[in-house]
């Protein structure tokens, strides 16, 4: 057989055979789609702390293997604090049909568990989950939410007790707490801390800022007082606002987070926040790969950070205690 027609036989098997793999490689790249995860924030897009916690939250996902934008999409929503806002945010991430989402502060478990009973939903800062009505048990979550806890009840009397301690001055303190569970719940805490240790509590529902300016300024007036800023999302909302007054009117003060702290706050005590995202990142690579949210347990904070400002409290005539000092795990100045 001449070479020129063997060479030609031998090229249309080769086309041939293109021609049936083409269509079979293509089915094959259309079936494994990319993935997609929404991320509902109760905060604003500009907030530096709130970005810190979605890098965290993105980090651990690359991490864990995905490569974002490629086989991995994330869509955040940003609600800036707003109730209505938020649950508008929560159903249009749903829309969007993600294979997980991951809520922020607040009441965003809430929001999305309204939207989706179906969709794969982890907490990155849930407080009382139990209490919430998030999960049915922290061991055997049941449904589809699981999660992180960012922090106890028990922690609250925590931060009264530091305040008596780097200011034991204080006779009185105002307690800006968030709405809802979580806010009741630290505020009963701290109801017993304080009558061990002789300080008079106000509370102060944390609203709009011209409500915080007003109670603030009001409750200035009295000798001796304190501050105590309780773990919630309205708090970090306002959180520059917050630190701004209590140095206005010279307030000692103690918070729930490190941004308080770093934005001049006096003392903090409490989670590390992007620690919680980058763990919350773990479990939705394990819930997109196969695993079951109702499975996996709601876990503890791994621990807790005391910063304590230098500057605030020279600023406020206060003598840091070295002991105190010796405990901090950071001491800004």
């Amino acid at each position: 057989m001449p070479l020129h027609r063997l060479q030609r036989r031998e090229l249309i098997a080769l086309l041939g055979g293109a021609a049936l793999a083409w269509p079979l490689a293509a089915r094959a790249q259309e079936s494994v789609r990319p993935r997609r995860v929404g991320v509902l924030m109760h905060a604003a897009a500009n907030e530096t702390d709130a970005q810190a916690r979605l890098a965290a939250f993105v980090g651990g996902l690359q991490a864990a293997g995905w490569e974002i934008g490629r086989d991995l999409h994330v869509n955040t929503r940003w609600s800036r604090g707003d109730a209505a806002r938020l649950s508008a945010d929560a159903a249009e991430l749903i829309r969007l049909r993600p294979d997980a989402v991951v809520a922020g502060a607040g009441a965003t478990t809430k929001a999305l568990q309204l939207a989706s009973r179906k969709v794969p939903i982890v907490f990155a800062e849930g407080i009382d989950p139990i209490g919430g009505g998030c999960v049915e048990s922290l061991a055997r979550p049941g449904g589809n939410t699981t999660g992180f806890i960012a922090l106890d009840y028990s922690l609250a009397g925590k931060w009264l007790e530091l305040l008596k301690e780097i200011a034991p001055q204080i006779a009185r303190a105002a307690v800006l707490r968030g709405p809802g569970t979580p806010g009741i719940g630290q505020w009963a805490v701290l109801q017993a801390t304080a009558q061990a240790l002789g300080v008079e509590l106000k509370p102060v529902t944390l609203a709009d800022a011209g409500e915080i300016e007003r109670a603030l300024a009001a409750y200035a007036r009295d000798p001796d007082c304190g501050l105590v800023v309780t773990a919630s999302a309205a708090s970090l909302a306002h959180h520059e606002l917050i630190v701004a007054l209590a140095a206005e009117h010279r307030l000692p003060a103690a918070y729930a987070y490190r941004s308080f702290a770093a934005a001049g706050g006096l003392i903090s005590y409490g989670p590390e926040i992007p620690r919680l995202y980058r763990r919350a990142a773990l479990y939705v690579n394990r819930i997109l790969r196969g695993e079951q949210p109702g499975d996996l347990p709601v876990e503890p904070p791994p621990g807790y950070e005391l910063v304590i400002n230098l500057r605030t409290a020279r600023s406020l005539g206060l003598e840091v205690p070295r002991a105190l000092l010796m405990r901090a795990d950071e001491a800004i100045d």
